[in-house]
């Protein structure tokens, strides 16, 4: 099979190195002016789960191959939120064809899914890995999992396959009730956290003290208490858009118990979980972090949904 990563992200890079790993013919595409042409290899310090209760560090090497053919059979797509559209206006404008795996924070909804995809075929998923890119090194975090739309709620021919890459690179596949109901509330939980852990930073221009912040919300109980009640809030905003919460139990329960039960817990789960706390300091890309508070705070207060912790913080951001 042939994989086309678009661009040199932190996921596009981490899963394009995996499927590489595992025998796959993997190009990356990027446009004529991007400042990354240049870049050829990576150096890759990860943290990989797979296997690996604690997770397995060890460097690396990942040879960039860019692309220069038309057609694939898997388009990966992780991009930052809020960009997916100029990326298939450019696919359509090159002609590069192949079954899309959109793996990327969605706000919108299936309407507009469907008008910006067209006929092209697609399947929804989300990526359980995260890190950064400084310069030509890629920091990594990778699971042992992947969320992924069910192969009954798509229509594309080649579903089996996406199996098949994802087994071979020993990455087991999660299929939650609908991918991009789970992808909102996905992002509504973060949208809470993140709201709550900007409060101890002083300087929303430096992406590193968003890695600080995280620290100390992971240390502090009373932050994570904060935390909870905010997700709660923001889970309210996912809820008015129709999606039926009891689908999703299993991602909520942490937020339904009394927060003086889930905040020590909450506590102890990431002091004893190395890949968590990789992944939650690694995940400093502020400009994301912030686009995601800005789309749920503005639905949310669209539908009138009272949700007075979360959007007291979210005032306080540059969004």
């Amino acid at each position: 099979m042939k994989i086309l990563v678009i661009g040199i992200g932190v996921i596009g890079s981490i899963y394009g190195y995996v499927f590489s790993k595992a025998g796959y013919t993997v190009t990356h595409y990027l446009r004529k002016d991007s400042k990354k042409n240049n870049i050829h290899t990576l150096n890759v310090h990860i943290l990989d789960g797979r296997g690996h209760k604690k997770g397995l560090s060890y460097t690396d090497s990942y040879s960039i191959e860019h692309a220069t053919e038309k057609e694939y059979d898997f388009i990966f797509i992780a991009v930052p939120s809020g960009k997916l559209a100029s990326v298939i206006e450019e696919l359509n404008r090159e002609h590069i064809t192949g079954t899309l795996l959109i793996a990327c924070g969605i706000w919108e909804d299936k309407n507009y899914l469907e008008k910006l995809l067209g006929n092209r075929p697609y399947v929804l998923g989300y990526p359980v890995a995260g890190g950064n890119l400084e310069g030509e090194t890629l920091n990594a975090c990778l699971f042992d999992h992947f969320m992924l739309e069910s192969k009954a709620k798509t229509t594309i021919d080649n579903y089996d396959d996406l199996v098949k890459l994802f087994s071979d690179c020993h990455i087991a596949l999660e299929h939650p009730y609908d991918m991009l109901e789970w992808i909102w509330l996905h992002l509504a939980i973060n949208a809470g956290v993140i709201s709550v852990a900007s409060t101890t930073m002083e300087n929303y221009s430096n992406n590193a003290q968003t890695t600080e912040a995280a620290e100390k919300l992971m240390q502090s109980a009373k932050l994570l208490k904060r935390a909870v009640k905010s997700v709660r809030e923001t889970v309210k905003i996912v809820a008015s858009r129709g999606v039926v919460l009891k689908h999703y139990n299993n991602e909520l329960l942490p937020y339904k118990l009394p927060t003086f039960l889930s905040a020590p817990l909450m506590k102890r789960m990431f002091a004893n979980n190395i890949l968590t706390q990789k992944i939650m300091t690694l995940h400093n890309n502020l400009p994301d972090l912030l686009y995601i508070c800005k789309c749920v705070y503005e639905e949310g207060k669209k539908k009138g949904i009272e949700a007075p912790l979360f959007y007291k913080n979210c005032s306080k951001l540059p969004m």
